[in-house]
């Protein structure tokens, strides 16, 4: 019984390596490499920046990658291939890479860091926990996506400037009511629009850049808008005042920005 038990095995090895040594030939490596160039989508999609996130295909793309990183595939590509199709057909859709005009939104916690030292970890994970619900509830609510928490700030991006800014006045708000021993969360924001590329869960570009940017140099409670931001906010909706034009590394030299407050 155990002989016949173990031919069905031996033959089911075989064939494994058999179809292993098919799919590692170089040939058939180099031509599903090349048929890809021909694909819609990106050709290098399959890399850890392009299969980051937590959608559905970017944990298969993980997956795909872990299995098959050890040695040339032939069916690692036709994977990617299709990942890249799909991929390509969700930004022919508006779900972006570099092709939609956005609004990109980063904030921080003020002298959060100073104080978590002397609070402690388990009350600085308190605190996040509470800003965290203050802060990204208003994104989701305002039609806004969290691209990712950055300890103790995030980065969201939303279709339009008057929503993004919606969302950072209410999120100040609800800010406003969240405690702590010996500190006072306050956050500070800065919103740009632009034209990032979204690669995997994330976004990269310039535009991210100066997004960014521009919220480290804005005060406590205080939303910063670039230019650019400001021509889509109606000025009869919004207070601003010129803050002043940047001189920063990784900024546009005549960018300007603005203390924006909802009139």
């Amino acid at each position: 019984m155990a002989e016949e038990e173990e031919e069905p095995r031996g033959r089911m090895r075989r064939l494994a390596g058999a179809l292993g040594r098919v799919d590692g030939r170089p040939g058939l490596v180099n031509g599903t490499k090349a048929l890809r160039t021909l694909l819609p989508g990106d050709p290098d999609h399959g890399d850890p920046l392009s299969v980051a996130g937590n959608e559905p295909s970017n944990l298969i793309g993980q997956r795909i990658a872990q299995a098959t990183n050890r040695r040339p595939s032939a069916l690692r590509e036709v994977g990617f291939g299709a990942l890249q199709m799909w991929q390509a057909l969700s930004e022919a859709q508006g779900r972006g890479r570099g092709n939609r005009e956005m609004t990109i939104v980063f904030t921080d916690l003020v002298e959060f860091s100073d104080w978590a030292l002397e609070a402690g970890d388990e009350a600085a994970i308190d605190l996040l926990r509470d800003v965290g619900r203050a802060t990204e509830t208003p994104v989701g609510e305002h039609d806004g996506e969290v691209v990712k928490r950055l300890g103790d700030g995030m980065m969201a991006v939303f279709g339009d400037a008057p929503s993004a800014l919606d969302a950072l006045v209410e999120a100040r708000e609800r800010l406003r009511e969240v405690e702590a021993k010996g500190y006072r969360p306050q956050i500070r924001a800065g919103i740009h629009v632009g034209r990032p590329r979204r690669i995997g869960g994330d976004y990269i570009g310039v535009d991210v850049n100066v997004a960014a940017r521009v919220a480290e140099e804005a005060s406590g409670d205080e939303i910063l808008v670039t230019d650019r931001a400001c021509e889509a906010l109606s000025e009869e909706t919004v207070k601003m005042r010129r803050k002043r034009r940047f001189k920063v590394k990784g900024v546009p030299s005549d960018l300007g920005a603005h203390t924006i407050e909802r009139a």
